[in-house]
């Protein structure tokens, strides 16, 4: 699970990041990435819309959005702000579909970044 210190909580960060930020787009997710320079961990924010699913599903896929992030916490820079946004083929994706996702595209904007 993801703890609190490693989400982003504010609408202006959720706002900041979708707008600056460089963005990966797949089949199921669409990643946006910004690095802030700020000496912290990185956070990450979920945005799953109600064409997603029913309240069920949606809880289903913020969970196992929070469960792939945790994973790849070690892997994204310091100081990063990242926010994923569900799209509706990812309520019938399985675990390891999210995670394929959600990596490729972390990898990708971390090329962007370096």
């Amino acid at each position: 699970m993801l703890a609190r210190p490693f989400r982003l909580t504010r609408g202006s960060d959720y706002r900041l990041v979708v707008r600056r930020g460089s963005r990966c787009g797949g089949a199921r997710v669409v990643t946006s990435m910004l690095t802030t320079g700020e000496s912290r961990a990185a956070r990450f924010g979920f945005i799953i819309s109600k064409q997603v699913g029913t309240a069920v599903v949606r809880n289903t896929v913020r969970r196992r959005l929070k469960a792939v992030c945790a994973e790849a916490l070690s892997r994204v820079p310091e100081g990063t702000d990242v926010v994923i946004r569900a799209l509706p083929a990812s309520a019938t994706a399985s675990y390891s579909e999210l995670s394929a996702d959600v990596n490729r595209c972390l990898g990708r904007l971390a090329q962007v970044r370096a």
